[in-house]
């Protein structure tokens, strides 16, 4: 049973910072993709990042290039998200979830990933 389960989310002021983590199990780690969606009350889910296996391929959303860093260690089953400079705008619940690969801009489409987690809060105050 593949588990993908988030933590670290909270509450934190206007140009603070978080950082997100994601434990996956029940699968070959190494062999996913790994990306992070956020969706804000009444908004569609969106893409924020993305990493490749290795680490080696990232790809950002336009919104948090520059802010936010995305990770892995495939040692300890994890993928992270590093948020920096965070606005309220950012305010929304964060999901990791897991591809088997990318194709074109697939990476940005919430339904090329397989499986998700529960999600973690973030609420940045102004």
């Amino acid at each position: 049973q593949v588990q993908l389960v988030e933590s670290g989310g909270g509450l934190v002021q206007a140009g603070g910072s978080l950082r997100l983590s994601c434990a996956a199990s029940g699968l070959t780690f190494s062999s996913y993709v790994m990306g992070w969606f956020r969706q804000a009350p009444g908004k569609e889910r969106e893409f924020v990042t993305t990493i490749s296996w290795s680490g080696g391929t990232t790809y950002y959303a336009d919104s948090v290039k520059g802010r936010f860093t995305i990770s892995r260690d495939n040692a300890k089953n994890t993928v992270y998200l590093q948020m920096n400079s965070l606005k309220p705008e950012d305010t929304a619940v964060y999901y990791c979830a897991a591809a088997a690969s990318w194709y074109g801009n697939s990476y940005k489409r919430d339904y090329e990933y397989r499986y998700w987690g529960q999600g973690t809060q973030v609420t940045v105050s102004s």
